[in-house]
């Protein structure tokens, strides 16, 4: 039988009930709008300081000019540079955290060496970037000098641990009856995991990867004890120094002269563009995954 009305909330609820549902939503708007009004405006003034020189000719092609108070644009060997750095350390760090989380979720559980991993992986997480860039400083750069491939170690340290525990969140959330159901049917613990929990738990996992390649990408301290500084592109990963945009925010921005402040704001507004085009590629890759799952 139906309810009479349709909605028993809007037809019963008493008026101090509604008052409060009201209120509680005017809370959350004013705390969406506390969050997205702030990001607008930083996002909106650093496109106003750097759409000048991110539109110039040269400014994806060209070098990063010797002379500091030089006004020409170029930052291809910093944008190649994130590139490199940010995609190996996400190549270390994403599939030892996946399988980190999977370790933690679905074998050690509540036990005791479960428990110390877990403890551990939060410690990381707050642990301050320039420790992190010190430590690969002291372990690598010292015995092999300095190289793309260091700054990706100490980006890995800091993804690594984000990973780790957005993952096993991720995957508690997949219902239990997944895993009986494949159980039922005769599946192995490994396959139950690589076929039907990992697949549930993807979008989630993709997006937990993002904010970590996210945070990664926009680091300054690590990068500054490990990859050293070039002005021309330098596309090895384990020789020579390189560079990279948050290098280039953090010298230009260091000078009075009027070229590298702007060469600061359009490394800044490079770098904004290329995490929000990854963000947009793992978000299609999570609802083409989603989809996938629900068919």
């Amino acid at each position: 039988m139906g309810l009479p009305g349709g909605s028993i909330t809007a037809s019963t609820a008493s008026p101090w009930r509604r008052a409060k549902s009201g209120i509680a939503t005017g809370v959350m708007v004013v705390a969406l709008l506390a969050a997205v009004i702030p990001l607008v405006l930083v996002v909106g003034y650093v496109i106003s300081r750097g759409w000048e020189m991110v539109t110039t000719t040269g400014w994806f092609t060209g070098s990063v000019p010797i002379i500091t108070r030089s006004t020409d644009a170029g930052m291809r060997p910093a944008i190649i540079g994130t590139l490199l750095i940010t995609g190996a350390a996400t190549l270390m760090a994403v599939p030892l955290g996946v399988l980190g989380g999977v370790y933690l979720s679905e074998y050690a559980g509540s036990t005791a060496y479960g428990r110390v991993i877990r403890f551990l992986a939060e410690v990381m997480t707050g642990v301050p970037s320039v420790v992190v860039g010190l430590f690969i400083f002291t372990i690598w750069v010292l015995n092999f000098s300095y190289s793309a491939f260091a700054g990706a170690l100490a980006l890995a340290c800091l993804m690594l641990p984000v990973v780790i525990r957005t993952s096993e969140e991720m995957l508690k959330l997949v219902p239990r009856e997944l895993r009986e159901s494949a159980y039922a049917l005769g599946g192995r613990k490994a396959g139950t995991i690589l076929r039907v929990v990992l697949p549930a738990a993807a979008p989630g996992i993709i997006s937990g990867s993002l904010l970590a390649v996210a945070r990664a990408a926009g680091e300054t301290a690590p990068l500054l004890f490990t990859i050293g500084f070039v002005y021309d592109t330098n596309t090895s990963l384990f020789h020579g120094d390189n560079t990279a945009l948050p290098i280039q925010i953090f010298k230009n921005a260091s000078q009075v002269f009027p070229g590298p402040q702007a060469r600061a704001w359009g490394a800044a507004l490079t770098l904004i563009g290329i995490v929000f085009i990854f963000t947009i590629a793992a978000r299609l890759v999570s609802a083409f995954l989603g989809r996938k799952h629900h068919q």
